[in-house]
């Protein structure tokens, strides 16, 4: 009887633990929603330098914006969770327009708080192996680009960094619709403005 009782105990603490986080997350996505804009890098502010694994397909490298930078504009986009369905409809999103970015010499990193095991699978699976998936544990890079939700997850944010380092646009939305046409919009306004 009393290891029933036990047994019982440890089931409802198990249970009680999944409701909890569960409630921690939903809170936090209504609160993101509801919440007043959080303020996020200005454009002319100068991107704050990163490095960390990153995921294409099935290759892990390290990334830095540093080196990103110097191949062109970089476009960081910061993502709640892989594997998530607005994570995964914003990924198919980039990948579909892939060669949108190419064709405007621009890097795509995508950002989020998961492993880099995890960022293998979601790069390949949902990125379709076009762009790079870094990992950020703990969010140090999300919190120094001030794009996290509660301390939790990182914020649905997309950056335009020109190549000289400085933030050309910033988008903060945790609807994923409009970060592509948003950036890509972006993009060709630096573009035009270089060609003059």
């Amino acid at each position: 009887m009393l290891q029933r009782r036990a047994a019982g105990r440890r089931r409802t603490g198990v249970t009680f633990q999944r409701i909890s986080t569960v409630t921690a997350v939903v809170a936090a996505l209504v609160i993101g929603l509801f919440a007043p804009a959080a303020a996020h890098l200005a454009p002319g502010t100068v991107a704050p330098p990163f490095t960390a694994q990153a995921a294409k397909g099935g290759d892990v490298s390290t990334v830095s914006l540093a080196d990103a930078l110097a191949k062109g504009p970089v476009v960081l986009y910061f993502f709640p969770q892989s594997f998530t369905s607005g994570c995964t409809a914003e990924a198919h999103d980039f990948a579909a327009h892939a060669a949108d970015y190419a064709a405007l010499g621009a890097t795509v990193i995508g950002v989020s708080g998961d492993s880099i095991a995890t960022q293998v699978k979601f790069s390949t699976l949902e990125c379709r192996s076009k762009f790079l998936v870094a990992s950020d544990p703990g969010l140090k890079i999300a919190k120094s680009y001030q794009a996290v939700i509660l301390n939790l997850y990182a914020d649905r944010t997309s950056y335009v960094i020109a190549p000289d380092g400085k933030v050309i646009y910033q988008y903060t939305n945790l609807d994923p619709d409009k970060h592509v046409a948003n950036t890509l919009a972006a993009l060709r306004t630096l573009h035009a403005g270089d060609a003059k």
